[in-house]
Order: structure tokens, then sequence, then C-alpha cells
């Protein structure tokens, strides 16, 4: 399976289609005139974007925004779901389909739960058709339209295809590094590896079950259920290697996806814990999220996240720089958001409990030193050489203290509406407009109070933003992007994904290719090539 290189989904358009791409890739738009966000080249038509969310309500909710030419967003329902029996935990979506003519697009939806499925869904391409509205006033979704609280868009392409039951606990991260491979993770401490053109397991990597250390003496747990699994994994774009971070772990692993085998074990070291608020006796010490991204002219980094920090480590696994200021909120999600075509450049987006997402600059020439840690006043001691040696065991710890990033600029928080946590969000680039000035970032959030809210942001708003921290006086973090628009899900969301959705080619209709969505037998079969890499 690691003999394929990673396809750049991102870079690939239908024209004039924008691409599908992940909490990653971003792009360009203009600065903010006299303190207000203003989008650099306006589009020409509208974009249209499939939003997906989980829920603790078991829902999976898919969701349709259409941002109009004058920056308004049109929502409506294209399914709901029931999806499991317990709480939806985690998302995966699919590159799209290789075009063909006369046949529509599709993307895949995988979700995991704490109920140990994984349901595997086929989502279309494109938005809604005609045919599909059934001919104007009067069809099937204007009936439901006027009786539901939501505009309705029905789409006979989303539809389930089944469900994989390789796993026996609960589900806590997928993906879909490329549309031929499916990658799991679960607190069963396995990472399985299936295939999509006939959902074959092709591998399964186990973690080690770490030893349940530190535990009270009377812990009346069960056999067993001292803390374990996977809680995240990520893989490296040259689909060779991929990091896991695990529960009751205060390390992480390393693991060659060429053999399927380990190929290493980075522990966190005391000094690193207590930096980024892990060092006390009831703090778990474990790694929440991972990711890899670029910094520093393309050299390839990765970013561990905690429960209220983030530590950066370069290629060399020797921590970079942690992330949070002074001031911690919990952390939620993470992702490197591109600030080039080429994304050598990026910053680093991390959505935290008071509804923000704050951005930073990893690269070298924007880390500061940390403050001097202010200790607690202890009394005086008889003994010289005492407070010789506490003076440099202090002197030795502040030495070796991380530099802290750049908070550069931050989206949403009280002064655009948003107090509750951002649970999720995803960011998507839109084609640039020939002539235009540049790309637009479109990025949905998810919050805990069900409301899935739709931002705008300029790339060269960040960049301004990066230029300016620390001069002409400029010490305080900006606020960028713009609220769109808000749409009320009516469930506590869990997760979101979304994808920017390929303009329909013309003569091409949603009942043309449906023979082929009946289940598991007959998906992706484009990816045929695929098998001499899995042998």
């Amino acid at each position: 399976m690691g003999k394929r290189k990673r396809t750049d989904v991102s870079n690939e358009t239908a024209a004039p289609g924008p691409s599908n791409t992940k909490k990653a890739k971003a792009a360009a738009t203009r600065p903010q005139e006299n303190g207000k966000p203003t989008l650099s080249s306006p589009l020409t038509q509208p974009v249209a974007i499939q939003i997906v969310t989980g829920s603790y309500d078991r829902i999976l909710h898919g969701i349709t925004a259409t941002v109009t030419p004058d920056e308004k967003v049109e929502f409506a329902d294209t399914f709901l779901f029931n999806a499991h029996t317990s709480a939806i935990r985690c998302l995966a979506l699919s590159p799209p389909s290789a075009p063909e003519p006369g046949r529509a697009q599709k993307v895949m939806l995988a979700s995991g739960s704490s109920d140990e499925r994984i349901n595997v869904y086929n989502i279309s391409a494109h938005p809604p058709s005609s045919s599909s509205k059934k001919d104007g006033a009067g069809g099937l979704n204007d009936v439901l339209s006027s009786v539901a609280p939501r505009r309705i868009l029905e789409n006979p392409k989303n539809r389930e295809l089944g469900t994989l039951l390789h796993h026996s606990a609960s589900v806590t991260r997928l993906a879909f590094p490329a549309r031929s491979k499916l990658l799991s993770a679960a607190e069963d401490s396995t990472v399985a590896v299936a295939r999509t053109r006939d959902w074959a397991v092709l591998s399964s990597i186990r973690t080690p079950i770490p030893k349940p250390l530190g535990r009270p003496s009377g812990d009346t747990a069960a056999l067993g259920a001292a803390p374990k699994g996977v809680n995240d994994f990520a893989v490296h774009p040259s689909m060779k290697l991929m990091i896991t971070v695990g529960r009751g772990e205060r390390c992480m692993r390393l693991w060659n996806l060429m053999t399927a085998r380990r190929a290493g074990v980075l522990n966190f070291g005391r000094d690193v814990l207590r930096q980024v608020g892990e060092g006390g006796r009831g703090a778990l010490g474990e790694g929440r999220r991972v990711i890899w991204g670029r910094a520093d002219g393309g050299d390839d980094e990765f970013c561990v996240a905690f429960d209220r920090d983030l530590i950066v480590f370069g290629m060399d696994s020797t921590p970079k720089c942690r992330i949070m200021p002074d001031h911690r909120s919990k952390v939620h999600e993470v992702c490197y958001v591109a600030t080039d075509r080429e994304g050598d450049a990026s910053l680093l987006a991390v959505s935290t409990e008071d509804g923000r997402i704050m951005f930073f600059s990893t690269k070298s020439e924007d880390l500061t030193a940390a403050p001097a840690e202010t200790s607690k006043t202890s009394r005086p001691s008889k003994d010289s050489n005492t407070d010789h040696n506490k003076k440099a065991e202090s002197s030795s710890s502040q030495s070796q203290s991380l530099p802290i990033a750049k908070f550069v600029a931050y989206l949403g928080g009280k002064e655009a509406g948003v107090t509750g946590r951002i649970k999720d969000f995803a960011v998507l680039r839109t084609a640039a407009e020939e002539g235009g000035g540049g790309e637009r970032l479109i990025i949905p959030t998810g919050s805990s109070d069900g409301k899935v809210r739709v931002f705008s942001l300029a790339v060269d708003e960040l960049k301004e933003a990066v230029a300016r921290k620390g001069k002409d006086g400029d010490k305080e973090a900006r606020r960028v992007g713009r609220l769109l628009g808000t749409y009320d899900t009516s469930n506590r969301i869990t997760c979101l994904e979304a994808f920017v959705m390929i303009p329909r080619p013309e003569g091409v209709e949603d009942s043309e290719d449906e023979d082929g969505d009946d289940g598991f037998e007959d998906v992706s079969s484009e990816d045929d090539d695929d098998d001499e890499d899995d042998e």
C-alpha cells in the first residue's frame, strides 16, 4: 500500500469547479480595509459546499451551503441519516471519483461511532440537478420544504453502501489518504487499512497496550479496563510513514507503512510535558491529535496536540516550539492552512473552547523566547550550597524552555457571536477566477450548540497580520475573516467534514449511474489499477 504516491486532491480542479480538501490547503484573498475584512475577487457564479456533521444524537446531517456572488449563504438539507446506535465520533471524506463521460462523480463518506461500526455512504460530488427538484413548483422537494422548517434539496445519489465491522471498540479516527484506501483507528489499539474496491482489510497495525501506571491502589476497574486505544494518527504525504498517539501513553509511535511495522517510539520528556501543562499528578500526558504540515520554506514538521497546548516537532523528532500563549484554552481541532499555492508556507489553525480559530506561525524567525517562569516563594535556606543548586536548576530549566509560536490572528470569537466551543472545522479552497486577485478560503465550523457557521477568509489578511504583528506597536492578534451565515442543526455536533461541490457536467443526471450503487461489490471500480500496490 505504501508504493503509491499520494494524489494531491487539493490541486485537482474540474473546470471551473473547485477541489476537495480536508482541513489542509488554503488560498488567498486581499487584505482588510478600515478594519473590516473584504474579499479580493468576488465570485462570478455561486459556489456550492457540501457540509456533513455528526452529533451526539446519532444523526448524520448533510447540508448544502451555496455562497452567492453577493456574499450570502443559502442553506438546504440534502440528507439526514440515523447512522449509528450511539454518538458519532469521527467522519472522513474520500477524494472524488475520476471524471468519466456521461457519469456523475461521487465522494465516499465514512462515519465512526462508539458502537464499533463504520458506515460507508456514497455522496454526490455535484449539486442537486433540476431533475431532482421534480421540475419546479409542486415537486417532491417543494412539498417537503413547505411542511419542514428548513429548505430541502434531497439528492437521490446520497445513499448508504454498507457497514464495516473489523473493530471491537469505539472508532476514534477515520481517514482516506487516497480514494483506494480507508484507514481507521479504534480503542481496541489497532489501526486497520481497508481497500475500498472490495472493502477487504489488507493489514491491521496493533499498537502495544500501555501498562496501567500511576492508577489508584484501590482502583476497582475490571481486567483490561485501563486506558488504551489509538487517539489519532497522521500519514505522511509520502505515504510511507505514519505517527500514532494513544491513550495512557506519554509517547508517540512511528510506523513504517511499507512493512506495517513499528519504526520507533518517541517519549515525551518530563520537561516538555510540564511546559504544556501535562506534568501534574493528575495529568494524562497523552497526545490527543497529531498532524503533518510544512513550514520554513517547505520543510516537513508535525504537531502533537495535548489537552490545552500543542508542540511542533521537526523531522528529527526534536521539539521545535509550543503553540498556545499564556492564556490557554482547551484544544479541540488543529490543521495546517497553506498560504501559497505550493503549500510550502503555512499557518497552524487551532479551534478552542472559547469559540475561536487561532492562527499561529511556526517559522523559525517568528518564534519568541518563553517568558521566565515565576517560582513560588520559599523559605530562606541556611545552606548556601542548596541555594546555589536551586538557582542552577532554575537556570537550566529556563534554558530548556521551548520557544513560543507567533500568535498572528484569530477567527470567530465573541466579536462574531461565537461563544461556545468549536468542535470541528474544515478549510476549503475555491478556484481562482481568471483576472481575479487569487483564491478564497471558506471555513465551515461546527459547535456544540448545534450551529454550523460559514466564514470567509482572505489569506492576504493572514499574511498582513503576520507582517504587522510586533511592528508599529501592534502586539495584539487581529481578528480576521467574515461570518457569512449560520445554520442551526438542532443537534450537538461532535465532528464535521466538508468539500466544495463540482459543477455538474452537461447532460449528466443523477439517475444515469445508479446501477452501480447497490452495495460494496461495485464501489470504486476505477481503483482496479491499485491491485499491484496492494500485493
